[in-house]
């Protein structure tokens, strides 16, 4: 292995352009916050600086390195330096419970206590961040880091429930363009959304929201106007902050493409499409069975999800290769995950159904990199999750870890050692369903412990055949060890 990464391994073989200029707002701290801060920045820590980069809606399967034919060298450089783990499933889905698991470094599910939160989804697990509410950034802050986070996410962003993480840091940038207006909408013909849009879908609410991220994105035709292209440019303005500060950092920078809505430009989708194709595109799904989509809608969704995905690697290339040129690569552990994956057509189903908890779904990738690149290149088996990445983090910086936290320390891995919480399974939910994982069994359930599937992943390692009905004692035994771990009588579930 190579010492260090060079920006040419960085931009990859599709290139990047120069920095977007894009509609932005950065959320300051209070008078008294940035007081408060500045004592605390009288105390520098020895540590090194933190990286965290989350890509919303990636699968583990659309990643090079994992043998995937689309096409992600910035994640494969990336990863020929990290430890790369192989069983990466998120304790809690979808966007917002990943996110508070993330930050907060402790189980979100199960949301035993949950209840609906203004201004969110009412789906159960959805809530904001409480103000005292205890994260690893926090923690960092409060042992003399720099912090700050960088997002195009629209509920950390934007929703006033996730006010108190934008409060919370030195500097909060919030990104325009998955939400909101940067251009009129106008700028976009309806022939144009109704294009991007499955026959099916071209609803007057679908088409104006299409309309609208044409709009903000300039068309598609530019890549520099794209999403992910807005937060990978802006996370450099924010790192020069870092520097600035002259203190170890704690950066992270959130991505929601590849997210739906998706519209990429047209020399990603080459590279996965036929380019002479002129029908409807379907650049966005709904969360049920695929029977709306017409074949050749269905047949083109995968190739339009792996161009949104090869275009945001490029983008991060971008961002890293600018980090590595300015020599912080060896003073900065760098943990890249996603929050889940998104189902293009698999089992009938597309988008994120609660009850497809299969890995098409559930599977992430999940990259943790040593300041002096220890077991680059290599991976690991251990069941992880995004509630680790805090805990794991504080760890390799010597900062005390909160005694809310119950996040494995995946650091020891990093010296061949297995951490202190040995995970012979796993279980995580989104909304009222759950699935748990083992070495040889996947199980899917509601929390009322009905619609049950069992797959055998020795003998049916692509989960297609339902084996429920012949293994009733071991679907009993599985529901105990997960209430026993969860330590509850049952497992939650609201609504009817």
């Amino acid at each position: 292995m190579e010492s260090r990464i060079d920006r040419r391994r960085f931009l990859g073989t599709a290139g990047a352009a120069g920095a977007a200029a894009v509609a932005a707002s950065t959320a300051q701290p209070a008078p008294a916050q940035a007081a408060s801060r500045a004592a605390r920045a009288a105390q520098t820590p020895d540590g090194p600086n933190v990286l965290v980069l989350v890509i919303d809606s990636l699968r583990y399967d659309h990643v090079g390195v994992n043998g995937s034919k689309v096409r992600t060298p910035n994640i494969d450089a990336l990863a020929r330096e990290s430890l790369r783990f192989t069983r990466a499933f998120p304790e809690a889905m979808p966007t917002v419970p990943a996110r508070r698991s993330l930050m907060t470094s402790r189980r979100v599910y199960p949301w035993s206590g949950w209840k609906p939160t203004r201004n969110l989804p009412g789906t159960p697990g959805w809530t904001g961040l409480g103000e005292g509410e205890t994260t690893w950034l926090r923690a960092l802050s409060k042992a003399g880091y720099w912090t700050g986070y960088v997002t195009d996410n629209p509920f950390l962003g934007f929703n006033p429930t996730w006010a108190p993480l934008r409060r919370s840091v030195d500097r909060f940038m919030r990104i325009g363009g998955q939400v909101g207006a940067l251009r009129p909408s106008s700028s976009i013909s309806l022939a144009s959304a109704r294009h991007w849009l499955p026959r099916d879908m071209q609803t007057e609410a679908y088409v104006r929201g299409m309309r609208q991220h044409l709009a903000n994105l300039s068309g598609a035709r530019d890549e520099r106007e794209q999403c992910c292209a807005r937060v990978f440019s802006h996370a450099l303005d924010v790192l020069s902050s870092a520097r600035r500060a002259r203190r170890p950092f704690a950066l992270v920078v959130d991505c929601f493409d590849p997210h739906e809505p998706w519209a990429p430009v047209k020399k990603y989708r080459d590279l996965y499409l036929d380019a002479s194709y002129s029908g409807n595109e379907p650049g966005n799904v709904r969360y049920r069975p695929s029977r709306y989509l017409t074949a050749e809608e269905l047949r083109r969704l995968p190739g339009i999800y792996a161009a949104a995905v090869t275009q945001t690697d490029v983008w991060l290339g971008h961002f890293l290769s600018k980090f590595y040129d300015a020599g912080l690569a060896d003073s900065t552990a760098i943990v890249l995950l996603s929050d889940h994956g998104i189902v293009l057509g698999e089992r009938g189903w597309t988008g994120k159904p609660a009850l497809e908890l299969h890995p098409e779904l559930i599977h992430v990738p999940m990259l943790l990199r040593a300041p002096d690149r220890r077991r680059g290149g290599q991976s690991t088996d251990y069941f992880s999750s995004p509630h680790d990445v805090g805990t794991t983090l504080l760890s390799m910086t010597g900062t005390r870890r909160p005694s809310s936290m119950n996040g494995s320390d995946l650091s020891p891995l990093l010296s061949s050692r297995a951490p202190a919480e040995a995970r012979p399974f796993w279980f995580g939910g989104y909304a009222n369903h759950w699935y748990y994982r083992d070495g040889r069994w996947a199980l899917i359930a509601d929390g009322n412990n009905r619609g049950r599937e069992l797959f055998d992943l020795r003998k049916d390692p692509g989960e297609h055949s339902n084996i429920a009905r012949d293994n009733l004692p071991l679907l009993d035994q599985i529901y105990k060890r997960v209430l026993k771990s969860a330590k509850l009588s049952r497992l939650p579930y609201f609504g009817r």
